[in-house]
């Protein structure tokens, strides 16, 4: 296990690849954790991100085994010491190397997707905008747990593609039903979001909250010191009784990134 692995949850990190390691033999590539774990340090509700690369698309019975395997070996709430949340996202290396948008992501799994896994209901391989956002903090900050350093091994994200994926990541949030449940993240999001876009890097939530707040009108800013303490176990998260408040900054958070990813767009060619 590499010794960078915080060691909380080596353990977990373990068990997690030696099960990747058997269900995909004779197709895994590299394995990269990143995220929370290697970026900013690990918060009370953070989850593991691992980042798999196969050399080929997985069969159906692979794929329904995979998924079957890992909720063994993840838990949400975290109410056990010993497991966190994990979200591991499978990719095949020819649909991302070299690079085009949009990408196509092989497989995903996550802790919000367990009562569909638990119903035999498996996701089909789907194109998936938000790779460009994850490929991007891979690059950036991983441990590469198998394989090369992901600097190596996966080709950097051009910034206009990652300024289109994260406006089509805004482009979700339309309605209150939208982030329904997930007030805090949504809130959280869109301020990682406008950092990103506005520096073209891609900060941890609570530092990108931070940023925010200090460029936030006085009528959005509370919420977001609130969505912040919430994510570093300070507050309670509350945001789902504050609805009003949510509705109105995610109205003021897109109209803002939409001027911020126009002033992205390259100008027109001139007229000859």
């Amino acid at each position: 296990m590499n010794a960078s692995v915080p060691v909380e949850i080596a353990q977990q990190v373990s068990s997690a690849g030696e099960l990747l390691e058997r269900d995909l033999a004779g197709s895994l590539q590299s394995i990269h954790l990143f995220g929370s774990a290697v970026d900013g340090g690990l918060k009370p509700q953070s989850d593991i991100d691992l980042l798999v690369t196969v050399s080929a698309p997985l069969p159906d019975t692979v794929r329904r085994a995979l998924m079957r395997d890992l909720l063994s070996v993840s838990a949400w709430p975290v109410t056990r010491e010993s497991l966190r949340p994990l979200e591991v996202t499978v990719v095949v290396r020819d649909a991302v190397v070299p690079w085009r948008y949009p990408p196509m992501r092989e497989l995903q799994f996550g802790e919000w997707l367990r009562a569909e896994l638990e119903a035999g209901h498996v996701q089909p391989a789907i194109v998936d905008h938000d790779l460009a956002i994850l490929l991007t903090k891979a690059r950036q900050h991983s441990i590469p747990l198998l394989g090369a350093p992901a600097s190596e091994f996966f080709a950097p994200v051009p910034r206009g593609d990652l300024a289109r994926a994260l406006h089509d990541t805004v482009l979700q949030w339309n309605e209150a039903a939208d982030w329904k449940g997930d007030e805090r993240n949504v809130v959280l999001a869109l301020a990682r979001i406008w950092f990103s876009l506005s520096t073209g890097g891609i900060a941890p939530k609570d530092v990108a909250a931070q940023w925010a707040i200090e460029r936030l009108p006085d009528e959005h800013r509370a919420l977001m010191q609130r969505a912040r303490a919430s994510y570093l176990g300070e507050a309670q998260d509350d945001l789902a009784s504050r609805g009003p408040a949510v509705a109105a900054f995610v109205r003021f958070a897109r109209e803002t990134l939409e001027g911020v990813f126009r002033e992205l767009q390259p100008a027109p060619p001139s007229p000859r």
